[in-house]
C-alpha cells in the first residue's frame, strides 16, 4: 500500500506567505509609530509574537509524509513542503525490511499526529525508534496505514 499527503499539504505554502506578510506589516506599523514619537508598549509587539509562534508551529507540522509497503521493505519519509519541488530538505527517512518491524504507536493530539515505529536491530540491544509527522494525512489514509502495519505484524515470520 502506498499513501502520501500531497493533496492535503498544498495549503502550507500560502499559509507561510500570509504569515510573513502579517509579520512584515506589523513591523512597518511599529516603525511608523516610532516615527510619530508615540509610546510603544508590549501590545504593539504582541501580534508579531503571536505570528512568530504560529509560523513555528506551521513549520513544525507542515511536512509531507510518504509511506510505501509494497514489496519486501517498508518506506517512511517526511520532507519539507515549501521548497520541495526544487530540493529535499528536512528529510527524515526510514527504509527497512518488513520482518524488522517490531511495533508501532500512533499518537493523535487533534492538531498534531505522528506515528512512532520501533525496528529490531541486531547491532544493539532493544529497538531503534523513528517518529514521523502524519498531521496532514487524511483519516482514511491513517486507517489504511494502521491496517497495513498491523497486517505486516500479524504475518508469521519466515524462518531464515
Amino acid at each position: 500500500m502506498k499513501c502520501n499527503n500531497k493533496n492535503e499539504i498544498k495549503i502550507i505554502p500560502p499559509v507561510y506567505i500570509v504569515l510573513v506578510a502579517v509579520f512584515l506589516t506589523n513591523i512597518f506599523v511599529n516603525v511608523e509609530l516610532i516615527g510619530r514619537d508615540e509610546p510603544i508598549g508590549f501590545s504593539h509587539f504582541l501580534p508579531n509574537i503571536i505570528t512568530l509562534l504560529i509560523f513555528f508551529f506551521v513549520h513544525k507540522i507542515g511536512v509531507s509524509f510518504d509511506f510505501d509497503s509494497d514489496g519486501e521493505t517498508l518506506i517512511f519519509k517526511n520532507n519539507g513542503v515549501f521548497f520541495s519541488k526544487f530540493m529535499e530538505y528536512r528529510v527524515k527517512k526510514a527504509e527497512f525490511p518488513k520482518r524488522k518491524l517490531a511495533k508501532y504507536k500512533f499518537t493523535n493530539y487533534g492538531i498534531y499526529s505522528s506515528i512512532t515505529i520501533y525496528i529490531k536491530s541486531r547491532r544493539r540491544k532493544g529497538f531503534k525508534k523513528y517518529t514521523f509527522n502524519t498531521t496532514f494525512l487524511s483519516r482514511k489514509k491513517k486507517s489504511g496505514l494502521v491496517a497495513s502495519l498491523q497486517n505486516v505484524l500479524d504475518k508469521p515470520k519466515a524462518v531464515a
